[in-house]
Parts: structure tokens; sequence; C-alpha cells
């Protein structure tokens, strides 16, 4: 790459994935399950290909924790309270989707790199996000059955707690007007 004169290729090895994910979710107690995953990644001319695949899936695995399960908390004074798995919940053998699918681009080459390779890495966590929308698209369902049409938020990680309440109904709402009025008598009480 000569980056005075803007020319060359100084990215050879970027890679590309999609994935597409199908969940259930329970609306009486948050939980989820993953029914099943697809992902197509371009990665090159894979040398390995099991190996490739086993990076994908390890990765992809990793970044359901990162968006469905692992809550950073926080103490008052800013001091981390979850530092490590013993003290946030980690993606374990039942999170794993039940039909899970991962297939590479044959036809891809990279005439840039080694064997006409890219890097796999850890590329396949980024596609864990997709079981945190497939989630989103189930409460959103629900609260749509419910007759509920009124934007919400849901942030990352979705966990169970935040399935719970998303998928509003009277014990949710009872929670959520007994935070209102707490909140509005402690700033009274202020």
């Amino acid at each position: 790459m000569d980056w005075e004169k803007g020319e060359g290729h100084p990215f050879t090895y970027f890679l590309y994935g999609a994935a597409c994910s199908e969940v259930e979710i329970n609306c009486l107690t948050g939980d989820h399950k993953n029914l099943r995953t697809d992902i197509v990644m371009d990665i090159g001319c894979s040398i390995n290909p099991a190996v490739d695949i086993g990076q994908i899936e390890g990765a992809f695995v990793q970044g359901i924790g990162l968006y469905t399960m692992e809550e950073l908390k926080y103490s008052p004074e800013g001091a981390l309270y979850t530092r490590g798995p013993d003290q946030y919940k980690i993606p374990a053998v039942c999170d794993i989707p039940e039909q899970f699918s991962v297939s590479l681009l044959s036809a891809s080459q990279n005439p840039y790199a080694i064997y006409a390779s890219k890097g796999i890495g850890e590329a396949g966590l980024f596609l864990g996000c997709s079981v945190f929308f497939a989630l989103r698209d189930a409460v959103t369902s629900v609260r749509n059955e419910r007759g509920l049409k009124k934007t919400f938020a849901l942030n990352s990680p979705l966990t169970a707690e935040q399935i719970r309440a998303g998928c509003a109904d009277d014990f949710t709402e009872m929670m959520t007007n007994d935070e209102s009025a707490s909140s509005t008598r402690q700033a009274i009480s202020v």
C-alpha cells in the first residue's frame, strides 16, 4: 500500500459473513432457546476448512454471550463487579443453536495473500448479534399480539430479565408503575 498516493490494497485480509438465527422465547420467564442459525462466510481460499469452521462456530457462541448474557454491573463508585465467568453467565452447551450450519464461500479468492486465504480470527463474534435481533423480533411479535404498538428499548446484552420485561403484561406493568412511583417519591423527598 502506498499511503502517499492512496493506491494499493491495505486490507487484503478483510472477510465478510452473514448469519440468520431463529429463536423461541418464554414470555413468562424471559428465557430463550436458540433453534437454528445459518452462517455463510467469505474467508478466501480456506487452508483448513475444519479449523476455519471451528473458529467461526466458537466465535459465534462467544457472540451469543456478548449480545444476550454477559451483563456488566458496576458499583456506585464505578468499580466493575462482573469481572469474569464466575460473576456472570457465559454461553454453555445448551446455548448452541439446535441446528447450526456454517458454510464457506468456495469460489472466493484473495490474490493478495498467502494461498489466497483471509484472516479468520474471531470474525464470527459479531454474527452473534443475529440472535439478539431474532430475540428483538420475537419480543416485538409478542407485544404486537398484545396490542402494544408503542416503541420500546431493548439493550445489549438482551438478558432474560429484559426479554421478560419487554413482553409486557399486567405483572411487568405493575413493576413499571411501582418503579415510577418510587422514582417520583425519591425525587420529591430530595
